[in-house]
């Protein structure tokens, strides 16, 4: 009898399991998680670089535009900017086990340098590996507040002593920001506020940039069902 039993509870338990498994929360990369830090950066910047801050001498205008980037599976974000005197681009990564940002930076020159730091509040700090010469640089990438965003250069003169080389305060052009929880659309890959609209079997959905929009575009489907799931976990939750 005690067998028979066991026997019966086998498919009942096995059913249990498999919608608890269903009603799961969905499991996002942490990767993803680390750089939705930055979702406010998303969209487009005007900038003023400064060789000495308060000071009009050698400053120039640039203009920057960060977007989300999905390459090979690999969330990215991707700082790219124009007419820039030191920078041209930043490829922004996150290392789960080592809990550490890395950065690919792009020099005006067309240089590549390899950068690693972390995020405390709203500043990332990201110091690169040693040049030919021995010099390491700073990069630090503080988020004052919706409309304002402030990129440091410095260079190393002594240990964990450095430089200014420049600085750039950028103003956030006309687009609207992507802060999750916000009012208006919300973006259905990141979950930042959006400002483009995509289609999928009739119905619309948003998205905040152009990674974005690819990585939708790659699989509307997978993006629209983990999206919906986040949606009823939140609503659970409430």
């Amino acid at each position: 009898m005690t067998r028979l039993i066991a026997l019966c509870l086998i498919p009942c338990l096995t059913i249990t399991l498999c919608a608890m498994e269903q009603t799961k929360p969905p499991q996002e990369s942490p990767a993803k998680i680390a750089l939705a830090e930055f979702n406010d950066l998303i969209g487009g910047w005007r900038g003023i670089g400064q060789l000495q801050r308060g000071s009009a001498k050698g400053a120039w205008k640039e203009t920057a535009d960060w977007a989300w980037s999905f390459e090979k599976n690999e969330p990215a974000l991707v700082y790219s900017i124009e007419t820039g005197k030191y920078l041209k681009s930043v490829r922004l990564t996150y290392d789960p086990k080592t809990k550490t940002y890395h950065a690919k930076v792009t020099t005006a020159e067309d240089q590549d340098r390899n950068f690693s730091g972390t995020l405390e509040e709203k500043k990332l700090s990201l110091v690169s590996e040693p040049d030919a010469e021995g010099e390491r640089q700073k990069l630090s990438i503080t988020q004052l507040n919706e409309k304002r965003t402030l990129v440091l250069l410095e260079r190393e003169i002594a240990e964990d002593r450095y430089f200014r080389i420049a600085e750039v305060g950028y103003t956030r052009e006309g687009t609207r920001l992507a802060i999750p929880g916000a009012n208006g659309p919300e973006c259905v890959v990141t979950g930042g506020r959006a400002t483009t609209p995509v289609m999928y079997m009739g119905k619309t959905y948003f998205v905040c940039c152009t990674g974005c929009r690819q990585a939708f575009e790659d699989d509307p489907a997978g993006i629209i069902a983990e999206y919906e799931k986040k949606v009823a976990a939140r609503k659970a939750g409430r």
